[in-house]
């Protein structure tokens, strides 16, 4: 399934400190009613979780890491989920040794300093519903 998209605007800002970064960014999505676009992220945080989607089990499993990370990328797409616009996101962080880790972004991420970009799209948004073969909230047709 592909949808055809323009790209209506562009929104870019700095997050607060202190702040969690995936309910940041859905608070300002929600804000100015963005229901389908692009969402990048650069900057550290305090604190980082992310969350691994075991398949056979079909859940998600979180791991905190409660150090000094860089965002080294952080990117991601927003849907509609139940009427609601969803940012679906993953993250990678670099620690003080160059190591890298990453997965789904979760909430936990505490902002220490934060840029983002937003690519808002025109066009009908797409909508999440449960996919019965994976589990996983996937884009419906």
């Amino acid at each position: 399934m592909i949808k055809k998209y323009q790209l209506k605007q562009v929104h870019m800002g700095r997050l607060p400190h202190g702040s969690d970064l995936i309910e940041e960014l859905t608070k300002i999505v929600k804000e100015r009613d963005i229901e389908s676009g692009k969402v990048t992220v650069i900057g550290a945080v305090t604190k980082g979780t992310i969350s691994f989607y075991d398949q056979k089990e079909q859940e998600y499993n979180e791991k905190a890491f409660n150090e000094e990370l860089e965002i080294v990328n952080c990117i991601g797409n927003i849907s509609l989920k139940d009427g609601e616009p969803l940012i679906h996101a993953h993250i990678s962080f670099g620690d003080e040794k160059g190591k890298l880790i990453g997965g789904h972004l979760a909430s936990g991420t505490i902002v220490f300093a934060g840029e983002f970009i937003i690519e808002e799209f025109s066009g009908t948004p797409f909508k999440r519903g449960k996919d019965e073969v994976t589990g996983l909230p996937l884009w419906e047709e």
